[in-house]
């Protein structure tokens, strides 16, 4: 399939355009006002990178060349360059190229406006105004309407996808983002985007790309729909591939690990994590999203706050203070300062 023939460019704002609406296409991606705000998205606060700054000293020059290739349908993806990261537990994630990155925002800052909008309330991660602070923030609200205010005893189920981004299908993937994308230049470039990594053939996401973190909750979305509308699940959060459903009863939340099991096999051929599918009182505290909601406070996760005595520097000290503003965190930030001697 051709990805493209001559035809005049379409911008970015001609998605929404006054009160009527078009179906968004290839051209919306690809046009140089699309690739430029990807650039402008891209490079915020990585300028200082030695391939950014080598990419930003001909600019012109490269978004005019990749978009003579989409144009032209010639564009391929660069090779992926492996790096190990912690954050905290070890992980490989998969680096595009700066051309391909802004390539994949260009992608990302479009289909997000179509599909964002389909999600859940109650899915936080990699998207705008959400996050990990207002997860717990949710959740807590969570726990506070299921427990009555903890004067009843309420549970929590919570549950992770095994190796997520690794077991991603891509023809479910794809398939699902094809019910709300029908222009076929656009749809042979993401799946070109989709098949340019795999772990096994057919399978997988790259960790490092933007567009990676859109498709998670595209595909995951699946999972979303079912609890909520099908199993009628009111107090259900999902943060990436990490999830909760709090109530009242373990025996109802226990019969619900086996639906939910089969939805994910069945629908996503995806399978839970045998070793963390946990029942818990609620009053008992919950680890939830690096801190442990407790009745009426939180507290810090305890296999963070031993990272943090042992990693703490003056360079990362703001960022540790920062996440010890949303819990019970007074004497961590004492202590935090008294070995920096400030």
């Amino acid at each position: 399939m051709s990805l493209c023939k001559s035809r005049s460019l379409k911008i970015m704002g001609s998605v929404v355009s006054g009160g009527g609406h078009h179906e968004v296409n290839f051209y919306d991606v690809i046009s140089l006002e699309n690739l430029l705000l990807a650039w402008r998205q891209f490079s915020r606060g990585k300028r200082s990178n030695s391939a950014v700054a080598k990419f930003e000293l001909r600019l012109e020059e490269h978004i005019f060349s990749l978009y003579e290739r989409l144009m032209r349908g010639e564009w391929v993806n660069d090779p992926y360059v492996c790096r190990l990261i912690s954050d905290p537990k070890p992980r490989i994630i998969h680096i595009a190229s700066v051309r391909d990155r802004v390539l994949f925002q260009a992608v990302y800052q479009i289909l997000y406006q179509i599909f964002d909008k389909t999600f859940i309330h109650d899915s936080f991660a990699s998207r705008k105004y959400k996050g990990a602070h207002a997860g717990v923030k949710r959740f807590e609200i969570f726990v506070r309407k299921a427990s009555a205010n903890y004067t009843r005893n309420a549970f929590v189920l919570k549950c992770d996808v095994k190796k997520f981004f690794d077991n991603i299908d891509h023809s479910v993937l794809f398939s699902l983002i094809s019910k709300r994308i029908t222009d076929e230049k656009l749809l042979a470039l993401i799946h070109v985007i989709i098949s340019s990594f795999y772990t096994v053939l057919g399978k997988g996401l790259p960790l490092g790309n933007v567009t990676s973190q859109l498709f998670a909750n595209i595909y995951l979305n699946e999972l979303d729909q079912f609890v909520k509308h099908e199993l009628k699940e009111e107090y259900y959060i999902r943060y990436c591939d990490d999830f909760a459903i709090l109530g009242g009863g373990a025996i109802v939340l226990e019969t619900l690990v086996g639906k939910i099991s089969d939805f994910l096999g069945r629908k996503l051929l995806l399978k839970l994590h045998p070793s963390k599918v946990i029942i818990r009182k609620l009053r008992r505290g919950i680890d939830f999203l690096g801190y442990v909601s407790l009745p009426h406070y939180r507290i810090l996760r305890t296999t963070t706050k031993r990272r943090m005595f042992a990693r703490v520097c003056r360079i990362n000290l703001p960022s540790y203070l920062g996440m010890l503003q949303y819990c019970k965190g007074w004497r961590i930030s004492k202590r935090l300062g008294k070995i920096l001697n400030c």
